[in-house]
C-alpha cells in the first residue's frame, strides 16, 4: 500500500505585540517586501518506499470476460447489421440488371413477334391464297356441291341430308 503525504501543521506566528512596531506597519499593508511568499503544496511532505511486488500473484478479473464478450456480441451484431444494409443493396443492383436484360429481351423479342405476323400476314392473304388454287387446280366448288347441315336442337348434332 502507498504511503499518503503527511500535512504538517504550520507553527502559529507569534502575537502582533513581540514585534517591533515596524514590523506591525508592514504586516498591516501587506507583507514584508523582502520576505517570500509561500509556495503550492509548501507544508506536503511525501515519502518515497520501495516496494516489492515479487510475491504477488494476478487473480483474473472475473468481469473481464463479460466484457470481451459483450464486445464480441456487439461486433457481430454490427456486422450483421452492415450484411443486412449492404445485401439489400447488392440485391436492388442485380435486380437492376436483370430488369435491363429483361427490357432488352422484351424487345428483341417485340421486333421478332412483328416478323412473324409480317410473315403470317404474307402467308395467308388472298392472292397469294388464290395462286396456290391455281398451281394445284383447285377451283370454287359449283353450287350443287355445297351441303348445308340443318340443325333443329341444341343438344342434337346435325346430320347430312342426302
Amino acid at each position: 500500500m502507498a504511503t499518503l503525504p503527511a500535512f504538517l501543521r504550520r507553527t502559529p506566528t507569534p502575537a502582533a505585540t513581540d514585534y517591533p512596531a515596524v514590523r506591525l506597519e508592514a504586516t498591516r499593508t501587506g507583507r514584508d517586501k523582502c520576505e517570500l511568499r509561500s509556495l503550492p503544496l509548501d507544508d506536503v511532505i511525501v515519502y518515497c518506499k520501495r516496494i516489492d511486488n515479487s510475491r504477488l500473484i494476478r487473480e483474473p478479473d472475473p468481469r473481464a470476460g463479460g466484457a470481451c464478450w459483450t464486445v464480441i456480441g456487439s461486433a457481430c451484431l454490427v456486422l450483421a447489421a452492415l450484411a443486412g444494409v449492404l445485401a439489400t443493396n447488392v440485391a436492388n443492383t442485380m435486380s437492376g440488371y436483370k430488369l435491363q436484360a429483361l427490357r432488352v429481351e422484351a424487345q428483341t423479342l417485340g421486333a421478332e413477334r412483328r416478323t412473324v405476323e409480317l410473315k403470317d400476314a404474307l402467308l395467308l392473304s388472298p392472292e397469294r391464297l388464290d395462286r396456290l388454287a391455281q398451281d394445284r387446280n383447285m377451283v370454287p366448288p359449283s353450287p350443287g356441291q355445297v351441303v348445308h347441315l340443318d340443325n333443329q336442337g341444341e343438344g342434337k348434332v346435325a346430320m347430312v341430308k342426302r
